[in-house]
């Protein structure tokens, strides 16, 4: 009789408790976000944040994303943030070859989302035309980004809010210009307001490749300024991925332009360092 009142006691305290005599409440179910714990980290941007070419093809690899991968090859912001909130889940909605007006209609996925922590990286592809005349004019690029974040103030208003400046893609032509397998695949059409005739030393040439230069730093400017206006929700980077000098090892070697999953890694870190998300 003794055993069945024991037995019973034991059954009734496992609702509330774990049966072991610690008297201590059950765990929490794995993957069960506790309260106040950030449930989706979403990421909004282009190819770069999509992992296009990390992989073994010039196509997308979500896995490797600096922002969202959870492959075991990038120490990316998802997985950093899941060491403190297990329950997080992460949803990648990067376009390759996105600009900046495609970024509201992201935003507007990120709220069906719910989601809670939002990176933004967007720029290169206004800057990477056909020719600099058909550059995205600056006071539009900003009209577009500020456009995007009122989606996000407006669906998800305590989310908060990473703005990624633009990698120095004058940089990439300047360690790049002097590898003959580089200047091979640019010449195949990427990026040709920068990177075409990439030995050419003609005056046409380099101050061609100094407006697509000088534009860039302008959309940094502009997504400060943006992100500022939305107020103490949004993070700004403070320019550290425009900054970070990184090197052809960090590119893969189909495009010689996209990251490869050491420069995914490498975004990540100087992402997560300005990020202010561990504190």
């Amino acid at each position: 009789m003794r055993r069945w009142i024991a037995a019973l006691a034991c059954l009734a305290a496992l609702v509330a408790l774990a049966c072991d005599g610690s008297g201590e409440a059950s765990p929490r179910p794995s993957g069960t976000p506790r309260p106040g714990e950030p449930r989706v980290l979403a990421a909004l941007g282009d190819s770069v944040t999509s992992g296009y070419g990390s992989c073994l093809l010039l196509v997308s690899c979500e896995r490797n994303s600096w922002s969202t991968g959870d492959g075991l090859r990038v120490e990316s912001l998802y997985r950093r943030l899941r060491a403190d909130a297990p329950g997080l889940r992460a949803s990648n909605r990067a376009v390759p070859g996105a600009r900046a007006a495609a970024l509201a209609g992201q935003a507007r996925s990120a709220v069906r989302d719910q989601a809670d922590l939002v990176t933004v990286l967007i720029g290169a592809n206004d800057a990477c035309r056909g020719d600099v005349g058909d550059m995205t004019p600056v006071a539009t690029f900003r009209d577009q980004v500020d456009a995007a974040l009122a989606v996000l103030r407006e669906g998800r208003p305590k989310a908060r809010v990473l703005v990624v400046s633009i990698p120095d893609l004058y940089r990439l032509w300047q360690v790049g210009h002097t590898e003959p397998r580089a200047v091979r695949a640019w010449s195949r059409g990427v990026c040709p307001s920068l990177l075409a005739d990439a030995t050419s030393t003609a005056p046409a040439a380099v101050a061609r490749r100094a407006r697509v230069r000088d534009r860039i730093e302008a959309y940094d400017g502009q997504l400060r300024a943006a992100c500022r206006a939305y107020g103490s929700r949004c993070r700004w980077d403070g320019g550290a991925v425009h900054r970070h000098r990184f090197d052809l090892d960090q590119v893969n070697s189909l495009d010689w332009f996209h990251p490869n999953a050491a420069g995914q890694g490498r975004l990540a870190e100087v992402a997560w360092n300005a990020s202010g998300w561990a504190d």
